[in-house]
C-alpha cells in the first residue's frame, strides 16, 4: 500500500511550483509590453490577468516554503507534471478572450500544443490575430522548447534541481551542475535567437519586400516556432505563406539546430568537432532522415502530385525534415498533404514517429533510443550465432565510450512501447469516431511526438473526446511519461493510502 502524502509534501511541492510560477509570471510581462506599445488594449487587460494570476499563485506557492528545501525524485516529478497542465490552463486566458476560439476547450488545446511544442491549432482567422497573441502564442513555444523548469533553475539555483531537469525529459547533463547546464542551454538559445531572427528578418525585408517592422515580426514568430520545433505560425498557410527557397532554406537550419541535442551543440562549439559524427545518435538520425526522405520521394512520385523534379524534391525534403524534427512546418496544405498516401504516408508517419535527438526542443522516440534499439536486436542476434561461450560487444559512442547495460536496454524498450502505445491509443478513439485509418494514426502521431502537422482532423469541429486525447498526447509525449505516472501515483496514493 502507498503511504499517503502528509502537509509537508504539498508544502515542498507548492513551494517549487511557486517559483515556478513566478518565473512564467515575469516571462508573461513580454507580451503585456508588446500589447501596451501595439495599443492592443482587449488584449493588453487579458494578459494583464494573466500575469496577476501567475504572480498570486507564486507568491502563494513560495510562502508554503517547507521546512527543509531539498527537493526529492518523487516531488520533483511531481512539481513537473503539474507545472506542464497548469502553465496551460491560465497562459489560455488571453486566448479564450480573444474571441477567436469557439469554446473554452479549445484555447486550452492550443495553449497546451504551444506550450508541449505541438502546433496543432483550433485557432480560426489566425491571420487577423492580434500581433500580441500571435507574439504570446509563440513565445509559449519558445519557453516549452527551452523548458520553463530550465528558466526557473537558471534563476533559482539550489537543491533538488538534477530532480527538475530528468523530469522535463532531459536526459544529458553537458556541464558539471544542473544550473551551469541550464545556463548553456539558454546561452545556445539567445546566440541561435540573434542569428535566426537577422537572417529571416534580412530575407524577408530583401527578398520578399516586407516592411522592416513586419520582417521582423515574422522572423521571431518563425523563429520561436522553428528553433522550438513547436510549429505555429503567424499565417494560416504556414510556411507556404513566404513561397521563398531562401526563406524555407533559413528555417531548415533553424529545425535542424532544435532537434539536436544540447550536448551535441556542446561538442560543436567546444569540440572536438570530429567525435560528433562518431555518435551513435548522429549515425541514426541521418540514417533514419535518410530512409524515410527516400521512402517519402519515391511515394511522392508515385502519386504524380508534382510534375518536375525540383518541386517534388523541395518539397518532400522540406516536409519529411519538418516531421523528423518534429516541427510541423508545412509548405503544402492539410487537405493536399492528406493526398500522400502510400509510401509517402508512411516515410512522412515514420519521421514523426522516430523524432529529433535527446535532449533537444523535438518529441518522439528520439534517435538515441533507436540506435540503443538497433544495436540491442543486433547483439542478440549475434548471441545466438556465435559460439555459446563468444563474447559480444556492448560498448558503443555517445559523447564518450559507454555500454548497452541490461537496464538501459529494459528503459529504452520500455519507452519506446509506450509511446508506440500512446500513437495507438489516439488512432484508435479516431478510428472510434469514423475517422479513416490513415488519418487517425497520421494525427494520433502528430500530436503523441509533439508535431502538429495536419492532415485536417484537428479541427475546431472535432468531438471533445478526441480533443482531450490529443491534449494528453501531447502533454505525456512531451514529458517522457516518467514524470506523468509520478504525479497519478501521487494522486492515487492520496486518495488510496495509508
Amino acid at each position: 500500500m502507498l503511504i499517503r502524502p502528509v502537509a509537508e509534501d504539498f508544502r515542498v511541492i507548492g513551494f517549487y511550483m511557486g517559483r515556478i510560477f513566478l518565473v512564467v509570471a515575469a516571462a508573461s510581462l513580454l507580451p503585456l509590453a508588446w500589447a501596451g506599445i501595439a495599443r492592443e488594449w482587449n488584449p493588453f487587460g487579458s494578459f494583464l490577468v494573466m500575469s496577476g494570476v501567475f504572480a498570486l499563485l507564486g507568491v502563494i506557492g513560495v510562502r508554503l516554503a517547507p521546512k527543509e528545501s531539498e527537493l526529492d525524485w518523487s516531488h520533483g516529478m511531481v512539481v513537473v507534471a503539474l507545472t506542464w497542465l497548469i502553465v496551460p490552463m491560465i497562459g489560455a486566458i488571453p486566448l479564450l478572450l480573444s474571441g477567436h476560439f469557439g469554446r473554452p476547450l479549445d484555447a486550452l488545446f492550443d495553449a497546451v500544443s504551444g506550450l508541449t511544442t505541438t502546433g496543432l491549432s483550433l485557432l480560426s482567422d489566425v491571420d487577423h490575430l492580434a500581433s500580441s497573441l500571435n507574439f504570446w502564442r509563440h513565445f509559449l513555444q519558445f519557453l516549452g522548447g527551452q523548458g520553463i523548469i530550465l528558466a526557473a533553475l537558471t534563476i533559482f539555483a539550489g537543491t533538488g534541481g538534477i530532480t527538475l531537469y530528468f523530469g522535463e525529459a532531459r536526459d544529458e547533463r553537458i556541464l558539471p551542475s544542473v544550473t551551469s547546464t541550464a545556463r548553456f542551454i539558454w546561452a545556445v538559445s539567445v546566440v541561435h535567437l540573434i542569428f535566426g531572427v537577422t537572417a529571416l528578418g534580412l530575407v524577408g525585408w530583401l527578398v520578399l519586400g516586407f516592411e522592416l517592422d513586419r520582417s521582423i515580426f515574422h522572423g521571431l514568430m518563425i523563429f520561436f516556432a522553428g528553433f522550438d520545433t513547436g510549429g505555429f505560425s503567424p499565417q494560416s498557410t504556414s510556411i507556404g505563406y513566404y513561397h521563398s527557397a531562401i526563406f524555407e532554406g533559413v528555417t531548415a537550419l533553424l529545425m535542424v539546430a532544435g532537434a539536436m541535442s544540447f550536448g551535441l551543440h556542446y561538442a560543436m562549439w567546444r569540440g572536438p568537432r570530429r567525435s560528433v559524427f562518431a555518435n551513435l545518435e548522429t549515425r541514426t538520425i541521418l540514417s533514419t532522415f535518410g530512409f524515410t526522405m527516400v521512402l517519402t520521394i519515391v511515394g511522392l512520385a508515385a502519386t504524380g502530385l508534382f510534375v518536375n523534379v525540383a518541386g517534388l524534391t523541395r518539397q518532400g525534403f522540406f516536409q519529411i525534415l519538418s516531421a523528423h524534427t518534429g516541427t510541423g512546418f508545412s509548405t503544402v496544405p492539410s487537405a493536399e498533404l492528406a493526398k500522400w498516401g502510400g509510401l509517402a504516408f508512411g516515410g512522412m508517419a515514420i519521421a514523426m514517429a522516430l523524432g529529433g535527438m535527446g535532449s533537444s526542443t523535438a518529441g518522439g522516440v528520439k534517435s538515441l533510443r533507436i540506435g540503443l534499439t538497433i544495436k540491442a536486436v543486433v547483439n542478440q542476434v549475434r548471441q545466438v550465432l556465435l559460439p555459446e561461450h563468444a563474447l559480444v560487444g556492448t560498448a558503443y559512442q555517445q559523447s564518450g565510450r559507454k555500454h548497452l547495460t541490461p537496464a538501459l536496454v529494459q528503459s529504452v524498450m520500455i519507452i519506446s512501447l509506450l509511446y508506440v502505445a500512446l500513437y495507438l491509443l489516439g488512432a484508435g478513439i479516431g478510428l472510434a469516431y469514423g475517422i479513416p485509418l490513415q488519418e487517425s494514426l497520421f494525427e494520433s502521431v502528430s500530436a503523441s511526438a509533439n508535431v502538429g502537422l495536419s492532415v485536417g482532423v484537428t479541427d475546431p469541429s472535432m468531438p471533445i473526446l478526441l480533443e482531450l486525447t490529443y491534449m494528453v498526447q501531447m502533454w505525456a509525449g512531451r514529458l517522457e511519461f516518467v514524470a506523468v505516472f509520478s504525479l497519478l501515483g501521487f494522486v492515487y496514493a492520496w486518495v488510496r493510502g495509508k
